[in-house]
């Protein structure tokens, strides 16, 4: 048998409420954290990450949480060595051995040595040693480092102060020429006469000395302003390109998420939309683009294995719905080539009822051991008898649904799947189609409603076009497509508006971008179709939530139609039973469990619901038999204990009613309803 080897391969995208509990100060961290977290990174790390770092309260969460900080500053993911953190340490072992000589402190608490670590090796150092009219001086010039916002080429001048001691940064507006000279005697506040003194020292640091910035011209021989805004920037740099919303998530998520998984979040852009089906259910569609996907190698097949969870709550906090999903994905080597360097968008969708929800969906990758999160608000409105408009769904493309597929599709509207990024960025030799619904318009508003389309550049008025409700067939889902050729790289704001007349009914707005770029790449799209609406998961999905929301009847009705449509299903028919159990229903409760009761499917709940029914309908004796054969295969807790008591108790059997109660306070002894029943017993 073949070894299997994993080859992990990454793809690039081009692509908050923050939970904090229980706080920790500096001085509580065991010593080899604190020097972590003070010594050695304490010119890299964010003040987030420093903030989560805190709040961490084992050991253990500690060191995950050091090694997703540097797995968030690796540039070569997914391979042994970490480039960025191995440069680091060089840096820290340079700056202690070449700053920490003759200085009464360790090289990386030096200002040469803050800014190597933090910039590196200069391009160039020039040295003034042993001058007599000037203190030893050290120029650093540095080039190359735009993306940082810095300028393309810039000096620092560091200088021994007094003659002595360490060497420390040079500021222009603070310090002036004049520091820079052993025995200057002029006016402290004459910056230009200090200047033309150092000038016949020496010229290059003169001129240096009121500008870091090569060729910045400079009024009255004044410093310039800009050397301080740079130095203020350089501190600045190691957070530049740094995302550090993956600390945020850490805490978050630290105690919900497996702690293999906890020091690999990667970042992702996700979008929802809520579009009403013609059956009237409303269904939430999301779209999650990955900023990293990571898949494995074997024998020239290329996988991963992801599960998806969402989790549906009420603005109380509670579970409405939730669902787990599993995703297999199988690529050829051909098919990796053509998606890697792209990016990649995984389009889901699941019925939900009208009400105020927080989602929280997480998506982990079995094989890389990396998780994903994204949180966001839903509001469903109940149907009205006033108009109302969907937001809006801006798509680069149209897919064509066949006619022989009947499942539901995400972000679809009727035959046509729409193509969307998170992101709403477009190029000019695109089209520009927008997606939304007008729901509950009355017959009046169809007859004279208009549509308005208005397109803004900045603040001004870019485009404007309009239709009437007439020209539409379909006035529930609506389409249109604008060229983009005319659209010249920018910013834009879309407002769409429905207008009854001169008044203005509903509007909706979102932005979107054109690119300068010369190519855009469009995203690899996972869109597993779902089961056809005729399937029972969905009137037993929305009754789950009916009976989560406290509408058990409503809940009772969705549930019995999935139920007899699968009277097989223990899941179903569980769901149901519990729906009758509250409607006080106990021979329906029997009635649709007990084909279960002697099944390889029978469950712990299967024989609790059934020990329950028969309790309270009298059936004692019924009742402790399935309580016995709960406890037989599953074991006692103290719902079934103190209900077996009862049961017996009520037979006259009070010797095992006895028993079965001071089981349950040998599990939890703070029950004094049933401290009170074993004294009377044994009075």
């Amino acid at each position: 048998m073949k070894k299997k080897h994993l080859t992990f391969i990454i793809l690039f995208s081009i692509v908050t409420s923050l939970v904090l509990a229980g706080e920790k100060t500096r001085g509580e961290l065991p010593q080899e954290h604190k020097k972590w977290l003070e010594e050695e990174v304490v010119y890299i790390i964010s003040p987030i990450e420093r903030d989560v770092f805190l709040k961490l309260q084992t050991d253990r969460e500690r060191e995950l949480f050091i090694q997703a900080f540097w797995n968030h500053r690796d540039p070569t993911q997914g391979t042994p060595e970490n480039e960025f953190r191995k440069e680091h340490y060089r840096r820290i072992s340079y700056a202690n051995y070449s700053f920490g000589r003759g200085v009464p402190k360790p090289g990386w608490k030096t200002d040469r040595g803050r800014i190597y670590i933090i910039l590196g090796e200069p391009g160039d150092i020039e040295q003034i040693i042993g001058e007599t009219q000037v203190y030893n001086t050290e120029i650093w010039f540095y080039q190359g480092l735009t993306r940082y916002g810095l300028p393309a080429g810039f000096n620092l001048i560091f200088f021994q102060k007094d003659g002595v001691g360490e060497y420390i940064l040079y500021r222009p507006t603070s310090d002036g020429p004049q520091a820079l000279m052993t025995s200057y005697l002029g006016d402290q506040a004459d910056y230009l006469a200090a200047f033309r003194a150092l000038k016949k020292i020496s010229p290059n640091l003169a001129r240096n000395s009121l500008s870091l910035i090569p060729g910045e011209s400079t009024q009255a021989g004044r410093p310039s302003l800009s050397s301080d805004i740079l130095l203020q920037n350089i501190i600045t740099v190691p957070q530049k390109e740094l995302k550090d919303k993956y600390a945020q998530k850490f805490l978050m998520y630290k105690d919900i998420v497996e702690v293999d998984y906890t020091a690999n979040y990667i970042d992702n852009e996700s979008m929802i939309r809520v579009i009403r089906d013609p059956s009237g259910i409303d269904f939430v569609h999301y779209v999650v683009e990955l900023k990293r996907f990571s898949v494995q190698n074997y024998q020239d097949k290329y996988s991963t294995h992801l599960i998806i969870n969402g989790l549906i709550s009420d603005l109380k906090g509670k579970t409405i719905y939730q669902y787990e999903k599993p995703i297999s994905v199988e690529l050829t080597k051909d098919e990796l080539k053509r998606i890697t360097y792209r990016p990649v968008d995984f389009y889901d969708m699941f019925p939900l009822l009208p009400g105020d929800y927080k989602f929280s969906f997480i998506l982990k990758n079995e094989v890389s051991k990396e998780f994903t999160t994204f949180e966001e608000d839903i509001v469903i409105s109940e149907k009205d008898s006033f108009p109302r408009m969907s937001r809006l769904i801006l798509s680069y493309r149209i897919r064509q649904i066949p006619s022989a597929i009947n499942q539901l599709i995400p972000f679809a509207l009727g035959r046509e799947q729409i193509r969307c990024q998170p992101k709403r960025i477009f190029h000019p030799k695109e089209s520009l189609f927008v997606f939304f619904q007008i729901l509950d318009m009355t017959p009046d508003l169809e007859r004279r409603g208009r549509l308005k389309f208005e397109f803004f550049k900045g603040n001004a008025l870019f485009l404007e076009t309009s239709r009437t409700m007439r020209e539409y067939q379909n006035r529930i889902d609506f389409r249109e497509e604008f060229p983009l050729q005319n659209f010249p790289p920018d910013y834009y704001g879309l407002k769409v508006t429905l207008w009854d007349g001169n008044q203005q009914i509903l509007s909706q707005n979102e932005n979107f971008e054109i690119t300068p770029a010369a190519k855009l790449p469009r995203p690899w799209v996972y869109s597993k179709p779902l089961l056809p609406l005729s399937n029972p998961v969905y009137p037993y999905v929305l009754g789950v939530q009916l009976f989560n929301k406290g509408k058990f009847e409503e809940a009772r009705v969705k549930l019995e139609t999935a139920y007899n449509n699968r009277p097989d299903s223990l899941l179903y028919a569980l769901n149901l039973a519990r729906v009758y159990f509250v409607l006080k229903k106990y021979d329906e409760v029997k009635q649709t469990l007990i084909s279960f009761f002697k099944s390889a499917k029978a469950n712990y709940d299967v024989y609790f619901l059934l020990g329950k029914s028969h309790q309270f309908l009298g059936e004692f004796n019924q009742a402790v038999s399935f309580y016995e054969k709960a406890i037989s295969h599953f074991g006692v807790n103290l719902n079934i204990l103190n209900s077996l008591g009862e049961c017996h108790y009520r037979l006259g059997n009070l010797e095992e009613a006895l028993a079965a109660w001071q089981k349950s306070l040998e599990i939890n002894l703070n029950q004094p309803e049933i401290k009170k029943k074993v004294e009377s017993i044994r009075n």
